[in-house]
């Protein structure tokens, strides 16, 4: 597996997807759309939004097309270019689907029940959909419909990514040698704490902040975020190194600028207040010019509409050029059979 620190090699072609809930935060920004954004001058970047993925839990569907507009106004403002990039919706390429299906048959169950993330909501649910357990499965469709060599995530989709891997080897070795198997592209980003100090950050939990949020809002957040457990006062010397706020500073400020917060920390002459107030400040010019974007992408929204219409027009001629292949290989062409013996009858 391709190691975090491992670029891909240029040219490559790159897959990921985002579940849509809304606006993204400050977790989605500094995990994947930083670097998403990053990559799309040296690959050939394919990304989606999974609103497929969203339906295998309890959800609001009349809320859902809604949340689909907001993040892909998020991928926009965050700078994914539809001109270097192509930005679709996972629903308007049924293909992603279709090749769902036919991968349920070499995608064991086993590895499927092994799957952590399935064992921990399963756990929760008195009634569990088979389309969580599935969940890896068009995880697996949706990277390979599109050959991709590369696939950007955060440590807790690896699992998944090496189901994906195993589902191509599987079928290449029943159907011929077809379909990559994808690497692991880890951002150093790694998992990013949320304002909590202890869980993943997430929009549900209340521990992110918006990437379109405003000034008052972030400084709002921003002021409930744990800080050094130890540093009871003011004048108590703090650890830099346990601090989820150092941490955090750590994705917005120069090298002189944290040598300076370490120190000022270290011999307690900057409390956690000021230093919540100057990450606060960080964050908020990081995404000022996020919110400009977003503004007019909200005051155009049929070009948001033109955007992912272009992108999955696009993404869906790949998609079908994939399916024919795989069609073919697995015996599903019967139409091109059926011609070709009128063909022969009829010479």
């Amino acid at each position: 597996m391709t190691h975090a620190s491992t670029r891909p090699p240029p040219g490559s072609r790159v897959f990921s997807g985002m579940q849509p809930s809304g606006e993204a935060h400050l977790g989605n920004y500094l995990g994947a759309l930083r670097q998403w954004a990053a990559m799309q001058d040296d690959y050939d970047c394919i990304y989606c939004i999974v609103d497929q993925h969203a339906i295998t839990g309890r959800y609001d569907a009349a809320a859902l097309p809604g949340a689909v507009f907001d993040l892909a106004i998020s991928f926009l403002a965050s700078g994914l270019d539809p001109e270097r990039s192509i930005i679709f919706v996972q629903s308007d390429v049924p293909e992603h689907t279709e090749l769902s299906w036919l991968f349920n048959s070499v995608a064991p169950i086993g590895d499927l029940e092994r799957m952590i993330q399935f064992k921990e909501k399963s756990e929760r649910m008195e009634s569990v959909p088979v389309g969580l357990l599935n969940y890896p499965v068009l995880q697996a469709a949706d990277i390979l419909i599109y050959r991709a060599d590369v696939v950007p995530v955060g440590e807790d989709q690896r699992q998944h990514l090496e189901l994906t891997r195993d589902i191509a080897r599987k079928w290449n070795a029943r159907f011929g040698k077809y379909l990559p198997e994808p690497q692991a592209y880890i951002p150093r980003a790694g998992r990013i704490v949320g304002l909590d100090g202890r869980s993943k950050m997430s929009k549900s939990l209340g521990n992110t902040v918006g990437i379109l949020d405003e000034p008052d809002e972030i400084r709002r957040r921003v002021r409930t975020a744990v800080t050094d457990p130890a540093r009871i006062r003011k004048t108590d010397p703090g650890r830099p190194e346990v601090c989820n706020v150092y941490s955090l500073h750590e994705h917005f400020a120069d090298e002189e600028r944290l040598d300076d917060i370490a120190h000022q920390c270290r011999t307690a002459q900057r409390g956690c207040v000021q230093c919540k107030g100057m990450l606060a400040e960080e964050i908020d010019e990081a995404f000022a010019p996020m919110r400009e974007v977003a503004a007019h992408y909200r005051a155009h929204p049929e070009e948001v509409r033109r955007i992912l219409d272009d992108g999955a027009q696009r993404a869906g001629a790949i998609a079908r050029e994939t399916m024919a292949e795989v069609r073919s290989r697995m015996g599903l062409d019967w139409k091109r059979t059926a011609r070709a013996l009128t063909e022969e009858t009829e010479s």
